[in-house]
């Protein structure tokens, strides 16, 4: 019997499928993509079809070698990347680059790497899914079309080294928006009172203001307050009504992958890209003992709720062993999925149920133990009973006015025993417990409490939010989220500010950029309606061509448009409406090497430039020139006195004298130079050499008095004169083999092995 050919993506599961697979099995991995669209050059033929020119990646071209020699006699190959559009693409590549007279190849689909789920997979191969291939290189020629055509106009007119994206941008766009709306916020304030009452028995409970005279009730300023407070005093609070509730509340449906994404951020303070990270190393397989590698989840990136029987029944049979029967309903528990949602995978849960947190904790590391937690507790949850939560609530009449309270208890937990999502936290938890009360009672006044409150601005996005926002928009797919928001940050268009983003100014000046020369592109609404096109062309409802026509057709006038009309914010800059001080002409954000700051729109004629803050209200406020501090030392050029300036790479040393005398001398972190006590070795040089840093924050020494005397050296200075030619110190230098030793930097040849009581006593000074 002739051997077949497996091809996985990760070499992670050729362990895993190795131990599944008889020695019939070649097991091979493509370590990802092995063809892409070149690097240098957009690669799409627009006038041909949007045919994509593909090429083997750079640096896989071993991977390449290595696959065409496993598969050399070999007829029948199995196509098992990961089950999901980039998966097929790779399959398809794979495919091409093997393909010859005779072969065979089969699509494997890997939903779990469990051994019943591999040796299903592989007895019931399934053909390519050219449709999910058409959907994946759609995209990809999107993305290109965008990001190669727009990004090099940003670099042309904001900064080398940006980047536009059909997703990313938009992400971009929400969190601009977002500040803006913050900015344009006005606060108002109002005013809450408050009664804590007692009944018969204890707790002493609080109830709210809601109604006089049976209408909703808004109290402006401290003075209705007051007033209102006036009204009450003296009256009875006597309880008008009393409704009890008991409510059921159903358990949430196991994980999609953005929903992981969010809770993991919340729960466990994982960014997206790590909670990915950590989900992959579940799917492709844990070692729970030597040489057995076990898949603990399902695949990770799917957005369907969807679960197999046989786990839902599983989970059934250990609620009853673990909780009891009441915790178990009578049938497994399924949920459905929404009409756009890809039903091509289950759910995110664990592979077996069997495989308790408790029973892998001593295979796993402290991250995947708790996304394996998180994900096993989560599934369980999905299959236990209802919590029943008593509430109940009552109205307090005062007068005319009405007062509510209300409080809650759990009557039965159900699977709140075992999960309880971090946005939707139990009643019991959010309402204070109210004590026996009857109709009619008269309650015993404690306390008014009238409390001064504010309206809030809406809250900045974090990492969860942001991609409940993007998901809930349609806006890219939960395999992109992690990308993105990576992106974003890396670019600099946004930084995370204690949990939350805010937008850098690049992001203000590049998204308003875009927004105004791309309104149709660069829009929450268009790209939802891309996405929906691309299920559609996986669903073979639309033809590829139709979509990137379609697409091209808006994009390329609007890019044709921007290349010329969209202001440089190197040269013209954003106007804003200050007036420079020198010249009261427009002052503009320009962009420069360091960063956005104001310019005067009169240059050259006026060269008027500051650096800028904005305050809270998202307005520009130029920043006042810091004052230049005097030192105490010297210019070793011209004798002036030194003063301490702010530059690119922090503080420095220059003379008084500038322009005329251009001397400058460059300090340590602690804002000052460090002196070795060497002499510097140039002749006729009175200097002394110093610890100095470069540009990129690596320590050098150099001569105290550059740039008269330029010499300088990477090697650490040894007061110790070298005995061959009596230079004035040596310097430590290290290799592999040789360690630590000593060297004349005069090049006279001397080398000696670091003195221990040297090694020692420079440990001690560092």
């Amino acid at each position: 019997m002739s051997k077949a050919l497996v091809i996985v993506e990760s070499p992670t599961k050729v362990r895993t499928l190795e131990k599944y697979l008889d020695k019939h099995y070649k097991i091979v991995a493509t370590v990802g993509h092995i063809k892409d669209l070149p690097r240098r050059e957009i690669g799409i033929d627009i006038e041909n079809g949007f045919k994509p020119q593909y090429e083997t990646i750079a640096g896989k071209e071993k991977v390449v070698r290595d696959l065409k020699k496993a598969a050399e006699n070999i007829s029948e190959i199995f196509l098992a990347p990961d089950p999901d559009r980039e998966g097929e693409a790779i399959a398809w590549h794979t495919a091409d680059l093997l393909d010859k007279k005779g072969r065979h190849f089969h699509r494997v689909l890997f939903h779990e790497l469990t051994q019943n789920a591999i040796l299903k997979a592989i007895s019931e191969p399934e053909k390519l899914n050219f449709n999910k291939f058409e959907a994946q290189q759609a995209r990809r020629i999107l993305d290109r079309l965008v990001g190669y055509q727009v990004s090099p106009l940003l670099w042309r007119k904001v900064k080398s080294g940006l980047s536009a994206g059909r997703v990313q941008s938009v992400a971009v766009r929400i969190i601009c928006e977002r500040e803006r709306s913050i900015h344009a916020f006005e606060s108002e304030e109002y005013w809450s009172i408050t009664v804590h009452v007692k009944g018969d028995q204890p707790p002493e409970f609080p109830a709210k203001l809601v109604k006089k005279a049976g209408k909703k009730i808004e109290i402006a300023d401290q003075a209705q307050a007051e007033a209102i407070l006036a009204e009450l005093a003296g009256q009875n609070l006597i309880v008008e009504k009393i409704l009890k509730k008991t409510k059921k509340r159903t358990p949430p449906p196991p994980f999609t992958t953005s929903k992981l994404q969010q809770e993991a951020i919340r729960r466990l303070k994982f960014s997206a890209k790590k909670t990915m990270t950590v989900a992959q190393q579940l799917y492709e397989g844990i070692e729970l003992g030597p040489g057995e590698p076990v898949g603990l989840i399902t695949y990770m990136r799917t957005d369907s709720i969807r679960i197999a029987q046989q786990a839902a029944e599983e989970a059934l049979d250990l609620i009853r062993r673990q909780f009891g029967n009441a915790y178990a309903p009578g049938k497994p528990r399924f949920f459905k999925n929404a009409k756009k949602v890809q039903d091509a995978h289950e759910a995110i849960r664990p592979t077996s149920v069997e495989n308790t947190p408790e029973a892998v904790a001593a295979f796993l590391n402290h991250d995947q133990m708790d996304l394996y937690r998180l994900i096993w507790r989560r599934f369980v949850a999905s299959q236990m009973s209802e919590a029943l939560i008593n509430t109940n609530s009552v109205s307090i009449k005062a007068g005319a006015f009405v007062f509510n309270a209300s409080g809650s208890s759990i009557a039965f937990p159900g699977f709140m025993a075992l999960y309880v999502a971090s946005d939707d936290e139990s009643e019991a938890d959010k309402k204070a417990l109210l004590p026996e009360l009857s109709e009619n009672m008269v309650l015993q006044l404690l306390r008014y409490e009238p409390k001064q409150h504010f309206t809030q601005p809406p809250p900045r996005f974090s990492e969860a939010t942001l991609v409940k926002e993007l998901e809930e928009n349609g806006i890219g797919r939960p395999s992109t989220y992690a990308a993105i928001l990576s992106t974003i940050r890396e670019k600099g268009y946004v930084d995370l500010e204690k949990g939350y983003f805010r937008p850098s100014e690049l992001g203000f000046i590049v998204n308003d950029m875009l927004v105004e020369n791309f309104p149709d592109i660069f829009n929450v609404a268009f790209t939802a309606r891309m996405e929906d096109d691309l299920d559609r062309i996986e669903s073979a409802e639309l033809p590829c061509l139709e979509i990137l026509s379609r697409f091209y057709n808006t994009f390329k006038p609007a890019l044709d448009t921007a290349t010329q009309a969209m202001i440089s914010a190197k040269g013209v800059g954003v106007s804003t409406e200050l007036s420079c001080p020198k010249c009261q002409k427009p002052l503009h954000v320009k962009i420069g090497k360091n960063g956005p700051f104001l310019a005067c729109s009169g240059y050259p004629s006026c060269d008027f430039t500051a650096n800028f803050t904005r305050d809270e209200k998202g307005k520009i406020c130029p920043a006042q020139p810091p004052q230049a501090q005097e030192s105490d030392q010297t210019c070793p050029l011209c004798g002036l006195r030194m003063i301490l300036r702010q530059g690119r790479y922090g503080a420095f040393l220059a003379c008084s004298g500038y322009p005329k005398c251009r001397s400058t001398r460059s300090l340590n972190s602690q804002g000052s130079e460090t002196s070795t006590g060497l002499n510097c070795p140039q002749p006729e040089c009175s200097g002394k050499i110093v610890e100095k840093k470069s540009r990129r924050g690596k320590i050098f020494y150099g001569c105290s008095a550059y740039p008269k005397c330029t010499y300088a050296t990477w090697n650490k200075p040894v007061s110790k004169s070298c005995p061959q030619c009596q230079a004035p110190f040596l310097v430590e230098k290290s290799t592999k083999q040789r360690g630590t030793f000593l060297v004349c930097p005069a090049g006279c040849g001397f080398k000696e092995l670091l003195p221990e009581e040297i090694k020692i006593d420079n440990a001690k000074k560092d």
